[in-house]
């Protein structure tokens, strides 16, 4: 979509479940070393976008993870690590009765609800959760009100939900789109890459 905004977005760095390959979703789960590492590393690589980001809006998921890796970017920038806004629309993708469940038990403690989500993945609900077709309505809520370029630190779904709406994609591909922690993707005018 030509004439939107920039947005330089970076997923929280790694936590102990994402390295256990534990659903987190909406659990507060801190960074651990490596995601720390990865923070800084992003951090680094917005510098050579300082003169124009310095100006944008910095914008974080109200998760801890997000909030730390926002204000370890936002220290490698030499700006105040505080200063951002807090977006609540912008928190993870609630996987509901499956968070702090190990992806390799859900198959064999579920069978039915894994055959479901592999059936759907996009519109399938977890016990108590929301599906990508739930977050895809809540991001791109969020995504159609920006006015100024931002610096975004959410979390892996909203990533491939703001793909989707920013690139026209059709929104049930979803759930396969990548979303590394240790690179920065840039939004704008229709188009994506990779730091």
């Amino acid at each position: 979509m030509p004439d939107r905004p920039t947005i330089y977005f970076i997923r929280h760095g790694e936590t102990d479940w994402n390295r256990e390959l534990r659903y987190q979703g909406q659990r507060d789960i801190p960074l651990n070393d490596t995601g720390r590492a990865q923070a800084r590393r992003n951090g680094e690589t917005l510098r050579q976008f300082l003169p124009v980001i310095a100006e944008t809006e910095f914008i974080a998921s109200p998760l801890g993870r997000a909030r730390e890796t926002m204000e370890i970017i936002r220290a490698e920038l030499g700006l105040p690590p505080s200063d951002y806004a807090i977006e609540p629309r912008l928190v993870e993708l609630c996987y509901g009765a499956w968070e702090g469940t190990l992806q390799a038990d859900i198959k064999r403690d579920t069978p039915e609800a894994f055959a479901a989500r592999s059936r759907d993945p996009f519109r399938w609900r977890p016990d108590k959760g929301e599906s990508y077709a739930d977050l895809f309505v809540r991001v791109s809520a969020w995504a159609g009100t920006r006015q100024r370029d931002s610096v975004i630190v959410s979390h892996g779904g909203v990533s491939r939900c703001l793909r989707a709406y920013v690139l026209g994609l059709d929104p049930a591909v979803i759930p396969e789109l990548e979303s590394p922690q240790d690179r920065v993707l840039i939004l704008g005018d229709g188009a994506m890459r990779w730091l």
